[in-house]
């Protein structure tokens, strides 16, 4: 009678570890897919993200289809794409711009997505080895540059690289998508280029930090694309000088040393350890400097 009761007792619902897990990283295991097109539905998009997933090597998590839900909003166009794991969610970030039934998709995370929380659970950064070219992708296309949060960086000088002016925005945090505008012909860079943050929340405080910041002989232009800069809000003032003061110091980094106007010359190499071990010797050696330095009106 006693073990009835205690098995009465102990009979509470309880939800299997794998449920608890798959909800508290459902937000980093989704990603949203707007865009759609009217004949779209779960099967054709699981089917489809499923293919293109394993045609880039994005699957991490073994064999199968790296699709494991799909919701659609049929009236509004976009869907809800559940991936098996936070890493092949990750990955497929990197689909931004795919076309799927002849028009581009746009690839996000889902308004409930908690950077900080994601980090924890996996890469929150699409893998770099990924074969983008196998879908015509390409690393850092522009597919992903469209919305009010995307941002028009101007005034760059012509000799800056791909890689410096990324260090410079990165400075902010990630970026979700980034293309520096080339001539067609020549291949090379136009001065101006278009980027979006991964956290968007940081897009007015990296515009209001970078405008107007001189690189070289330009003067940076940096604002929303659409022309709908918001101003930083109070709470982001700290964070905001934060920023400025980082970007002042990447600002020296990425000047040409021709540029930097300076009242410090260094000269190496002049003299010798040894030579300067006795006072006198290095009082005359003093001297010396001062004198020939002084014809060129650097004293």
């Amino acid at each position: 009678m006693s073990f009835v009761g205690k098995q009465q007792f102990g009979a509470l619902p309880v939800m299997p570890v794998q449920a608890m897990t798959q909800q508290a990283t459902r937000h980093a295991r989704r990603v949203y897919v707007g865009g759609l097109p009217p004949t779209a539905n779960e099967q054709s998009v699981a089917t489809f993200f499923s293919h293109v997933m394993a045609a880039i090597g994005g699957n991490t998590a073994g064999p199968g289809d790296a699709v494991v839900n799909v919701y659609i909003n049929h009236e509004k166009k976009f869907a809800f794409v559940e991936m098996r794991s936070v890493e092949e969610a990750s990955n497929a970030m990197a689909l931004d711009g795919i076309i799927f039934e002849g028009a581009p998709v746009k690839v996000r995370r889902p308004s409930d997505y908690n950077p900080s929380l994601a980090a924890t659970l996996g890469p929150s950064q699409p893998n770099p080895n990924l074969n983008l070219a196998a879908v015509g992708l390409t690393p850092g296309s522009a597919g992903g540059l469209e919305g009010p949060d995307r941002i028009f960086v101007g005034g760059l000088p012509y000799y800056f690289t791909e890689t410096q002016i990324r260090e410079l925005l990165e400075t902010f945090g990630p970026l979700r998508g980034f293309d520096l505008v080339k001539d067609r012909e020549t291949g090379n860079s136009k001065g101006y280029a278009f980027c979006v943050y991964q956290d968007l929340s940081v897009t007015d405080i990296a515009c209001a930090a970078l405008n107007g910041i001189k690189m070289g002989d330009k003067t940076l232009t940096v604002r929303r694309a659409n022309q709908g800069a918001n101003q930083p809000k109070p709470e982001q003032e700290n964070v905001l000088l934060h920023a400025q003061q980082q970007i002042a110091l990447q600002k020296l980094m990425l000047q040409p040393a021709a540029a930097v106007a300076t009242k410090v010359v260094c000269l190496t190499q002049a003299v010798s350890p040894d030579e300067l071990k006795d006072d006198d010797d290095y009082q005359d050696i003093l001297e010396d400097m001062r004198e020939e330095c002084g014809k060129f009106a650097f004293l």
